[in-house]
Parts: structure tokens; C-alpha cells; sequence
């Protein structure tokens, strides 16, 4: 993952799958195009228009809960989002963001610092956020979760494995 400075994107508690990609869209979109275009689109209506390549998401406690929707991870990650810092996660949706290459980084310190606007950069190597001024060290990724990440994706990441044969 190349380390790049970004705007930060703030919201708060509780952001369930629903508000991230509308229930109402699931099996009527399929391109991931028209999906982007809807991603946090009943909570910030601007999102999915101004967001860029290498800003980040910060939010509070509970991100992601409810149900397991892929388009909730596939929404954020292809709209150029390059992680998701809250207090804490869902665990279905963790786990979806991670296998689809997407860091869900827990650092509540960031969290309370961090301002909507505010530019972020986030060092997956050194588990470190840097918000404006400050730097804040997150808990370390497991290495295959480190590894999928930086492939891009669970699938890549065994692809590459198999042709490599390792």
C-alpha cells in the first residue's frame, strides 16, 4: 500500500451497513462504478461525489455492524478510501474489509483527534496515523493480514501464492 496524505472524512458511533451502502441498492447494482456512487450516501450526501484517491474514513465505536454486505466495504475501498480508523469495528464487517485488501485500523486516539477535514496519512509498516501534527501508533496486523492488504485483496493474495507456489 503506498503511503499517501489524504482528507479526512469524520463520522461518529454506530455506522451499520445500511447507512454505508443502502440496503435498498444490494441486488440491484452490480458495477462497482454505479456501487461507489452510493456509498455513505444517506449519511453525507457529498461523499461519494468529493471523496478522492487516498482519503481515509474516521469514525467511533460499532463501525460496520449489521449485515455482512460486501458492497458496504466495496463502496468505501473503490472510492479511493485507502483505510477505515474507528474505535472499534463490527467484526463481520473487519474481517470483510481486510479480505477485500481495505485497512479497518483501531486507534481511538486518532479517533478523538481527528477533525472532518483534517489531512491524514496512515503508515500500514509502522502502524503509524498522522493527522495534521500528531502521530498515533496502532496495534500491529497479523502478517497475513498484512500481506492481504498489500495485495490488494484476499483473492490476490492467494493467487500470487499459488503462482509462486509458497
Amino acid at each position: 500500500m503506498m503511503t499517501t496524505y489524504g482528507r479526512i472524512w469524520k463520522y461518529g458511533d454506530d455506522i451499520n451497513t445500511d447507512i454505508i451502502f443502502p440496503g435498498k441498492y444490494t441486488y440491484t447494482l452490480q458495477k462497482i462504478e454505479d456501487i461507489v456512487k452510493h456509498a455513505l450516501e444517506d449519511l453525507d450526501p457529498t461523499f461519494a461525489k468529493k471523496v478522492q484517491p487516498g482519503d481515509i474514513i474516521v469514525a467511533g465505536k460499532n463501525f460496520g455492524n449489521g449485515s455482512s454486505r460486501e458492497q458496504a466495504v466495496t463502496c468505501i475501498k473503490e472510492s479511493g478510501i485507502i483505510a477505515v480508523i474507528a474505535t472499534s469495528f463490527a467484526r463481520i464487517w473487519y474481517r470483510n474489509a481486510i479480505n477485500n485488501g481495505l485497512p479497518a485500523i483501531i486507534c481511538p486516539e486518532a479517533v478523538s483527534y481527528a477533525k472532518h477535514g483534517s489531512i491524514g496519512k496512515v503508515e500500514l509498516k509502522n502502524q503509524t496515523i498522522l493527522i495534521d501534527d500528531k502521530s498515533y501508533n496502532f496495534p500491529k496486523f497479523s502478517s497475513t493480514a498484512l500481506n492481504i492488504m498489500e495485495h490488494g485483496s484476499l483473492i490476490k493474495y492467494v493467487q500470487y501464492n499459488l503462482r509462486n507456489k509458497i
